[in-house]
């Protein structure tokens, strides 16, 4: 099995290659976690309902959304949500995931100025650091007025994040970011309003613990980071 490429529509054939062995080797690579890849979508979602707000209505975009994880889940609380992936293969499972998104593997087809928010899910790493700053940028010119990015990603402060991304047959090409480049690079994208909470601290062993993780935002322990910035109204 080959590791994912990098994030780069240029290598649509790459991703096609994988997409259907996707889940399977994610099921595994968290396993130390207890959970399953619905769990971590679940918490992604209820980070989200409070970042944007539980009556969020406004075009929502998820961007490289790969076989569609977390957009099924999306479809369930915001009434409009839109999924982009270079990979025609893993588009083609996430419309059969959410049925009711629109879905495009072609990324001058999302619509400039038109998203209140857009999500970019544990995709970032994958981005080679040189094309950080370009794509950030391209993302920020798809928000209307107000809109706002969230990008969430693994936390390299964590030991067993760092150890689970070693040791990811499709994280291969991943180069992690400290949440102080994903804050200066949203930043220089133009975005105001650059807030950072870490996420995901117990595995399902602790899970009566996890009532405390809201609370345990600032601590850089989280395995993994949400970052919102704003662009300006």
């Amino acid at each position: 099995m080959s590791a994912r490429p990098s994030f780069d529509p240029q290598n649509q054939a790459e991703f096609d290659a994988v997409a259907g062995d996707y889940d399977r080797l994610h099921r595994e690579n968290i396993k130390l976690s207890g959970e399953d890849p619905e769990y971590f979508a679940r918490y992604k979602l209820g980070v989200l309902k409070r970042i944007l707000g539980a009556d969020f209505a406004l075009p929502l975009l998820d961007f490289g959304c790969g076989i569609g994880n977390l957009t099924k889940f999306l479809v369930e609380a915001f009434p409009v949500v839109h999924g982009y992936d270079p990979s025609s293969e893993s588009v083609k499972m996430a419309k059969d995931r959410a049925p009711n998104a629109v879905f495009t593997f072609e990324e001058n087809e999302l619509a400039p100025g038109y998203f209140g928010a857009v999500v970019i899910a544990n995709v970032l790493h994958h981005v080679p650091p040189a094309d950080r700053e370009a794509l950030l940028g391209r993302l920020v010119s798809k928000l209307a007025p107000g809109g706002k990015v969230v990008v969430f990603e693994h936390n390299p402060w964590n030991p067993v994040t760092r150890k689970v991304v070693n040791e990811c047959a499709f994280d291969a090409d991943a180069v992690l970011l400290p949440p102080t480049e994903i804050t200066q690079r949203l930043r220089h994208a133009g975005l105001a309003n650059v807030t950072t909470k870490y996420i995901v601290f117990f595995p399902r062993a602790l899970s009566a613990l996890r009532g405390m993780e809201p609370g345990l935002a600032w601590l850089p322990l989280g395995a993994q980071v949400a970052i919102t910035g704003e662009r300006s109204a």
